[in-house]
């Protein structure tokens, strides 16, 4: 693998050793733009025509954008709004804090941001979690509207989905 350092030990084996005594591989970070090619290999990324199609069909739309983008923007009728740093805990369907349409790991989630870049990355993350029809929309939010796609323009933008609270 290209992307592995090759180190020896101070006992002279190849590789460096947890504190247990076992190989552990050092790998070289990736670059943003490496990471979101690996993210993206994993994902079947959706046209704005195709993610309207899917949602048509039943796939559920998760805009990430944070409220600022959603007021000066606009928003997607029927998303269901999830900005990032709470998307895994609200999609996961064994997480408590998860919302109420996350019921189970085969829904199509489909993801959408500003350009198409972070929720690239999100999707992959969603993916690793177990929700392997996650993916995302190619060119995000400008290119749905770009496209011609429906719009709205509210007075305020709509409030982030909350999660289901526990019982009992």
């Amino acid at each position: 693998m290209d992307n592995v350092d090759k180190v020896t030990s101070a006992d002279g084996t190849p590789g460096p050793r947890s504190s247990m005594g076992e190989h552990v591989e050092v790998l070289r970070p990736l670059t943003v733009d490496g990471m979101l090619a690996v993210a993206r290999a994993g994902l079947l990324r959706m046209s704005p025509a195709e993610a309207a199609a899917a949602i048509a069909g039943g796939a559920r739309l998760v805009d990430t954008r944070p409220q600022f983008q959603r007021a000066a923007d606009g928003e997607i009728p029927g998303a269901i709004v999830i900005e990032r740093n709470h998307l895994e805990w609200r999609l996961d369907p064994t997480s408590p804090a998860r919302i109420p349409e996350a019921t189970g790991h085969d829904i199509a989630w489909i993801l959408i941001c500003d350009e198409g870049y972070s929720s690239s990355l999100a999707a992959a993350s969603l993916r690793t979690i177990g929700l392997a029809r996650a993916t995302d929309v190619i060119g995000g939010f400008r290119a749905w509207k770009q496209a011609g796609l429906p719009l709205t323009h509210p007075a305020t933008p709509a409030t982030p989905a909350t999660p289901r609270l526990p019982t009992g």
